[in-house]
């Protein structure tokens, strides 16, 4: 390794044009000289019957989301590549659905002729109310009343997908689609409306949403489960929950968010069976941190006593936590799994496998702990085995469905080439759990107050961690939306989309404000029946309740930040709001004025008010037209 990629930011080196990506699949091409090069263009009239080949270079207005940590206390986004930064790796389908996004710009900008010719009736006043409130044309200027479409676009509308037409059809018609879209952006007539960009992220958003709640559901239906069982089971659960999370969970999440640079990079490169062998190096990778896991989770009740946690809690969730290490190998497979088949473009897969998973899940736990009346113990078992069907299923997608093509086999190759590796899922690991961490305190701190507190501290992060799953996937939707549009040097189109995109964070924000402060009282109640426990959580409910708004604008803030391409400021703000001043109000508040519960959230909502306020100042004085720039810049060298 040269002494400057060494020194490079830990940012910058995830990036999928970074050396240490490079060095990776340059030793693993050399180890394994049999791999097949798939990155003749022959292969692009796919199933889908696409009109759209990638062989003309053009304009992307399409890219997947990046890597995604989800499925416990607080998704993160690792510090893979980002938007604008990273090379654009598609499938085909993801092709034809770029394509179409140009086509789609074009038309609404009048600049080609729409998709249908509308009649020239009159509309009623039903109509035109509708047409303003969701058509996604940009409104004609008088100077533009003429119908701008040339025999160039006229061409193109009859041509595209004529019977009969002539095998260069396709290709003519993208290199008149990119001299014409580069020809409109020269002359700054691609504009986007509010409707689009509205339109745009909803689109994106939900099949994440759906993602991150079906995952998330398999720990909330612990909670539910236990919660009846008493006040400490209910504790217990949260405890162990916290430290699975900051010993397991976080470290697993953030070591294979390497894998969105390296699957990405040997997908992109056509070498795609190159993607099953970094999966598989990662597995065995991870596979060997369940020695360190095992010792930790086998010995939590002396650690937990250690850090003045009360001997019943710490009792209770040590026992939930050595059942739970049956499921660790399944979780580790699971992870890396899943960047598998991201990075084929297959982020539906993961919704497909959840669907069956989740449900299966809340069965089990009902069975077991109620229904079998084995109790506390029932919970932790009903979620390993969940956990095992995980990789299962996704095995069976794969296998049976789509995505095998990435899967070389079994390699001896895996067990080599580990250190570049390593490098690069070192710096994802230390921001995954930094940011965990800061609430996780919370909850340790918690367990010093009392059973009662830790069992309020149970509910309510469950209840924060559950609204977080809406304003999380729009911030990543933004994200990619903005990212889409500064890569097409549309800096006005960008600007609006971020708008939106903020308008909508305050949005739900202000829906999860209302519902936790409407329902403060009655929330609790799903989860016990302890009446010290539910009037706690009332009491803290309205803090949270505020919290909300700031979380769901911080958390479009950091989608943003990522968007442009500054996602290290946010990484380092966040750190240093987080340790240096929303921990200390809420030890302080909570201990030092006897606050409590209370203190403790006070401090994290001042936290995050903070956070949000820093990184909207920052991206409102960053130069947008000089990202676009920066962003032309690296597309070009790359």
């Amino acid at each position: 390794m040269t002494n400057s990629s060494a020194a490079m930011p830990a940012v910058t080196s995830f990036r999928s044009s970074s050396p240490l990506a490079n060095e990776v699949l340059a030793r693993d091409l050399e180890a394994c000289p049999d791999v097949d090069d798939d990155t003749n263009a022959n292969d692009i009239d796919d199933a889908e019957g696409s009109e759209t080949s990638d062989d003309t270079p053009g304009p992307t207005l399409y890219r997947r989301p990046s890597g995604i940590a989800f499925g416990t206390t607080r998704p993160a986004l690792s510090l893979g590549p980002a938007g604008l930064n990273e090379q654009t790796v598609l499938s085909h389908a993801e092709r034809a659905r770029s394509r179409e996004a140009e086509r789609s710009l074009l038309r609404d900008n009048h600049i080609l002729p729409p998709k249908h010719y509308l009649s020239k009736q009159p509309r009623g006043p039903i109509s035109i109310l509708y047409k303003r409130l969701f058509s996604t044309k940009v409104p004609r200027r008088e100077a533009d009343e003429e119908d701008p479409v040339t025999e160039t676009t006229a061409l193109l509308a009859e041509d595209r997908g004529r019977p009969g037409a002539p095998d260069n059809a396709n290709t003519h018609q993208h290199e008149h689609l990119n001299s014409q879209w580069e020809a409109a952006v020269a002359a700054g007539q691609i504009k986007t409306t509010w409707q689009r960009e509205a339109k745009t992220i909803a689109v994106y958003s939900r099949s994440l949403i759906v993602t991150f709640v079906l995952q998330y559901s398999l720990q909330v239906t612990s909670i539910f489960a236990v919660g009846r069982l008493g006040t400490l089971e209910l504790g217990a659960v949260s405890l162990a929950s916290m430290t699975a999370t900051i010993t397991c969970n976080a470290p697993v999440q953030g070591l294979a968010t390497s894998l969105d640079t390296l699957c990405a990079q040997a997908y992109g490169s056509g070498h795609k069976k190159l993607v099953g062998l970094q999966m598989q190096r990662m597995v065995y990778f991870l596979l060997l941190l369940i020695a360190p896991i095992s010792a930790i989770w086998l010995n939590s009740e002396a650690i937990l006593l250690s850090v003045g946690i009360q001997a019943p809690s710490a009792a209770l969730a040590s026992t939930y936590l050595k059942i739970m290490l049956f499921g660790v190998p399944a979780n580790m497979i699971f992870e890396a799994g899943k960047r598998f088949v991201q990075a084929q473009g297959l982020f539906h897969a993961t919704t497909y496998v959840l669907l069956v998973a989740a449900p299966t899940n809340i069965f089990l736990s009902w069975f077991f702990v109620w229904y079998l009346e084995w109790g506390f113990k029932g919970a932790p078992l009903a979620v390993i085995l969940t956990q095992n069907m995980l990789p299962t299923l996704l095995f069976l997608y794969v296998w049976k469905i789509e995505g095998s093509e990435a899967w070389g086999g079994f390699r001896r190759a895996a067990f080599r080439n580990w250190g570049p590796m390593i490098r690069l899922a070192l710096p994802g690991m230390v921001m995954v759990v930094a940011e965990w961490l800061a609430f996780e305190i919370l909850t340790l701190a918690c367990g010093r107050l009392g059973v009662a507190t830790l069992a309020a501290q149970s509910i309510i992060m469950t209840v924060a961690a559950t609204t977080f799953q809406l304003p999380f996937p729009m911030s990543i939707a933004g994200s990619t939306r903005v990212a889409n549009l500064i890569g097409a040097k549309l800096v006005d189109a960008a600007k609006t989309s971020a708008k939106v995109t903020v308008a909508g964070g305050v949005l739900i924000g202000a829906f999860n404000v209302t519902l936790l402060w409407v329902f403060r009282y009655q929330i609790p109640i799903l989860f016990t029946n302890d009446a010290e426990v539910i009037a706690l959580v009332a009491e803290v409910l309205p803090i949270v309740a505020v919290m909300q708004l700031f979380d769901g604008m911080a958390a479009v803030s950091h989608g943003l930040l990522r968007g442009i391409g500054r996602q290290e400021f946010g990484g380092y703000a966040n750190l240093a709001i987080y340790y240096l001043v929303a921990v200390p109000i809420s030890f302080g508040f909570a201990f030092g004025l006897g606050w409590e519960l209370k203190g403790l959230w006070f401090g994290v909502t001042i936290g995050l008010c903070l956070v949000a306020i820093v990184e909207y100042v920052f991206i409102w004085l960053s130069d947008w037209n000089l990202i676009v720039k920066e962003a032309e810049a690296r597309n070009t060298s790359g």
